[in-house]
C-alpha cells in the first residue's frame, strides 16, 4: 500500500527495466522506491522532477573498481564516489586486500583478509555512493583459507584470486580455495593471464629495448588470457564453485567461457567499457595512458565483446577503475608505467554511445548489463532494479545529448581520461542514491558520507 504522500516523483520519463520500457512515473519515499505507474495514480509528492524526453533507469552497479585502501589507485572513497555519482554509478564493489610479502602490498605481510575488509570499511567514511568489497586472496597460507567464513560475516561473499603478478597464487592453492568457496556457496572471481607467458615476453622485450607502448599488448597475448581462463574455469567446474571472469578482453577467452557455460557450469564473466570501444591502435594514439591489463586488443576482439554480450557468455560491463596521475603513465618504457585507467565517470555515457547508439543494443539490455546482472551476480537484491520496496538508486539520463569528454571535469583524482576528446551521445543528468539526489547537471549536490557499505547475500545463480 502506497503512502499518502512521498518525497519525490520523477514524472513524464521513459522508465527502463531489465525487460522493457514504459512511460511511467517513479515515486520515491525515504530511501526506497514507493511505486512505479501513471502519475495520477501515485501519491502527492513534495518534489516533482520533470523527466520529459529522458530515461529513468536503475543506478549503475560497477562490480570492479580500485578505490580507497588499494595498491592500484590514488582515489579515495570521496573522489571515486564523486566520479561515480557524476557518471550514474550508485554502487561499486572494490577490493579488500590481505597483506603479502611484496613491493606493492600496502599492509604488513601478516595482515589478515578480515583486517583488510575492516580497513576498507573504515576508509569509506566520506563515500557519496554505496559500496562493497571483494576479498583478495594474495598469499598461500592455510590462514587465508580460514578467513573466508569470517569474511562472509563481514558481508563479503566473493573472493578474488590472481594467476599473475607478485600477489598471484599457484593453481594448487587456487584449487584449494575454490573447493572452500564452493562449500561456502560464495563466488570466486579471477584475473586470468598465464604469468609464465607474460613474464617471459616482458623480459624478452625489455632485453630487446622494445619500450614503445605499441609493444605492450604483445607482452600479454590473448592466448595467455585464454589459457588461464580455461584452467581456472575447469577447476571451478570440478569444485562446483561459482566462477566470475574479470575483464574479459578477447574472443579466445570469451569462447572458452562460453564453452563451459554450455555444459551447465556456474560460469559467468564480464568485459570492461574500454574493451568495447578501443582496439590496440589506441597505444599509438595515446601512448601509455590506456595501458591496462589485460591489454586492449584487436578490432575483431571488440566485435567479439558485443557478440558475447548479446549471446550471454558475457553478462556484465564494468570499468576496472584505477585512479592514476598522468605522470605515472608518461614514462620512457611501457613496463615502468602504472597499469589501469579511471572510468567511473564516463562508463555509462561511453558504453551507451557505443552499444545503443552505434550497435543497436536496447535500453533494457543496457540496464541488464550495467545494473541488474551485477546486482544478481553479487548478491544485492535491493540494487539494480526500480521495483517498489527496493533502494531508490535512480539515474535520469538524456539519451540524445551529445558532448565531448573532458578530463578537466574529472571527479576522480586522475588528471586524464582515456576517453579525452571523445564525442558521446547520452549524458547523466541526475543521480539518486537511496532517495537522495547526489549529482545534478554535472555537479555534486550532496555531502560526503551518504554512501553505505552493502552487506551482500550469497547469490543464487539458478535464478
Amino acid at each position: 500500500m502506497s503512502p499518502e504522500t512521498v518525497d519525490t516523483i520523477i514524472a513524464d520519463g521513459t522508465v527502463v527495466t531489465p525487460t522493457g520500457t514504459i512511460d511511467a512515473a517513479v515515486a520515491i519515499d525515504g530511501e526506497t522506491i514507493a511505486a512505479v505507474g501513471a502519475e495520477e495514480s501515485l501519491p502527492v509528492a513534495d518534489q516533482r522532477i520533470d523527466a520529459s524526453d529522458r530515461l529513468v533507469m536503475p543506478g549503475v552497479i560497477d562490480p570492479h573498481v580500485h578505490v580507497g585502501e588499494d595498491p592500484f589507485t590514488i582515489d579515495t572513497y570521496q573522489t571515486a564516489s564523486e566520479a561515480a555519482a557524476l557518471g550514474g554509478t550508485t554502487t561499486f564493489v572494490n577490493f579488500a586486500w590481505e597483506g603479502w610479502d611484496g613491493e606493492t602490498s600496502i599492509y604488513e605481510p601478516e595482515t589478515t583478509l578480515v583486517e583488510g575488509i575492516r580497513a576498507q570499511k573504515e576508509a569509506a567514511a566520506d563515500a557519496l555512493v554505496d559500496h562493497s568489497s571483494h576479498g583478495v586472496l594474495a598469499t598461500e597460507r592455510d590462514a587465508t583459507i580460514e578467513q573466508l567464513e569470517p569474511a562472509l560475516e563481514e558481508g563479503v561473499t566473493s573472493f578474488k584470486l590472481f594467476t599473475a603478478y607478485e600477489h598471484g597464487v599457484s593453481y594448487g592453492f587456487m584449487n584449494q580455495a575454490l573447493r572452500r568457496i564452493a562449500e561456502l556457496d560464495a563466488v570466486g572471481i579471477f584475473h586470468t593471464e598465464d604469468a609464465t607467458v607474460c613474464d617471459q615476453l616482458t623480459e624478452q622485450f625489455r632485453a630487446e629495448g622494445k619500450g614503445d607502448p605499441e609493444w605492450y599488448p604483445r607482452s600479454r597475448p590473448d592466448y595467455a588470457e585464454a589459457m588461464a581462463a580455461d584452467d581456472v574455469a575447469r577447476m571451478a567446474q570440478e569444485a562446483g564453485a561459482k566462477y566470475y571472469g574479470l575483464h574479459t578482453s578477447c574472443r579466445k577467452s570469451a569462447e572458452v567461457l562460453e564453452r563451459y557455460q554450455d555444459d551447465g557450469s556456474q560460469i559467468r564473466a564480464e568485459t570492461c567499457t574500454h574493451y568495447t570501444v578501443y582496439d590496440d591502435s589506441v597505444f599509438a594514439e595515446r601512448g601509455n595512458l590506456p595501458m591496462i591489463a589485460p591489454p586492449i586488443r584487436k578490432p575483431d576482439d571488440v566485435d567479439a565483446m558485443f557478440e558475447h554480450l548479446r549471446g550471454g557468455a558475457l553478462s556484465v560491463v564494468s570499468t576496472d577503475h584505477c585512479g592514476y596521475k598522468r605522470e605515472s603513465k608518461e614514462v620512457e618504457n611501457w613496463w615502468d608505467s602504472t597499469f589501469g585507467a579511471n572510468a567511473l565517470q564516463t562508463s555509462l555515457p561511453v558504453f551507451h554511445d557505443e552499444a545503443v547508439h552505434e550497435r543497436g543494443f536496447s535500453y533494457p539490455a543496457l540496464v541488464r548489463l550495467m545494473s541488474t546482472n551485477p546486482a544478481r551476480t553479487f548478491g544485492m537484491p535491493e540494487k539494480g532494479t526500480l521495483e517498489p520496496g527496493t533502494d531508490a538508486d535512480v539515474v535520469v539520463f538524456d539519451p540524445a545529448e551529445t558532448y565531448t569528454i573532458d578530463a578537466d571535469e574529472n571527479g576522480s583524482e586522475a588528471d586524464f581520461s582515456i576517453y579525452e576528446g571523445r564525442d558521446v551521445t547520452g549524458r547523466v543528468e541526475q543521480t539518486f542514491v537511496r532517495g537522495e539526489l547526489v549529482a545534478d547537471d554535472g555537479e555534486i549536490v550532496a555531502d560526503p558520507g551518504h554512501g553505505s557499505f552493502v552487506e551482500r547475500d550469497l547469490p543464487d545463480w539458478e535464478q
